[in-house]
């Protein structure tokens, strides 16, 4: 049986809303949030806080969460996982779930682990949705992937791919094709993983600001899972309010 562990990394000086673990939703802290949503995932069997700052690590301990601090000078969450599960006596299979997605799915995650336990080819997986809307399809903060026949990711980007030369508007192009959004859910073989954040940032990676092009600009696959599930990503101010309302209403259907 594989030991699949699941890591969440939490950073406390977020640019765009500071102290971002700590922020209440409805009476809870988000990692808390995040930590109660990634522990229903049945394909886990631990989860773990990777935390920057004294006052998220009290904060998990406070909710009984597992918490380990982690050096001030790591900067980025595929650094701070790896850091971790350096630490960890056995992990065949880490999953890096990231702390500003408080109602994240387990089944979500679950999607995303099973290749990895099916196929002993594949080293590294994530998810990605059909894209919904137009403003989705727009919105620069909102990764798009394509992939190829066997659902092997073949580009991230953060303008709309692939592009629909015969659409003269972005309505035009998303009635022509079918757009998905990359969820940044990660599930690494833990090899894979150290092997990954040894490597320097690439080209196109710095180019795009996006980390996982490294793994493609070095050949690592990386494997696509369609989710019919939705993410919910707390990023700046407006999102938490978004966020807290989420909650409001999921409380009041219970």
């Amino acid at each position: 049986m594989l030991n699949v562990i699941g890591i969440i990394p939490a950073r406390f000086a977020s640019s765009r809303l500071m102290g971002k673990p700590l922020a209440d939703i409805g009476g809870k802290s988000m990692i808390q949030h995040t930590y109660e949503s990634a522990s229903k995932a049945k394909l886990i069997s631990r989860v773990i806080v990777a935390v920057d700052d004294h006052r998220v690590y009290q904060a998990v301990k406070k909710f009984g969460g597992e918490v380990i601090m982690t050096p001030g000078d790591i900067t980025t969450g595929s650094d701070r996982i790896a850091y971790v599960a350096s630490k960890l006596s056995s992990s065949d299979i880490i999953v890096n779930i990231q702390g500003d997605e408080p109602f994240i799915n387990g089944q979500m995650i679950d999607q995303a682990i099973e290749p990895l336990l099916f196929d002993k080819s594949i080293e590294v997986s994530t998810l990605a949705k059909k894209i919904s809307s137009v403003s989705e399809l727009k919105s620069n903060s909102v990764v798009k992937v394509v992939f190829d026949a066997s659902n092997f990711a073949l580009y991230f980007s953060r303008t709309p791919i692939p592009f629909v030369r015969d659409a003269s508007n972005f309505l035009e192009r998303f009635q022509s094709a079918d757009f998905y959004k990359h969820i940044g859910l990660y599930v690494f073989r833990t090899k894979i993983l150290q092997h990954f954040t040894t490597l320097q940032p690439t080209y196109l990676e710095q180019i795009e600001k996006l980390e996982q092009l490294r793994m493609l600009e070095n050949g690592i696959r990386i494997k696509i899972v369609e989710t019919e599930f939705e993410s919910l990503s707390v990023d700046t101010p407006e999102d938490l309010e978004r966020a807290r309302i989420f909650y409001k209403k999921m409380k009041s259907v219970k």
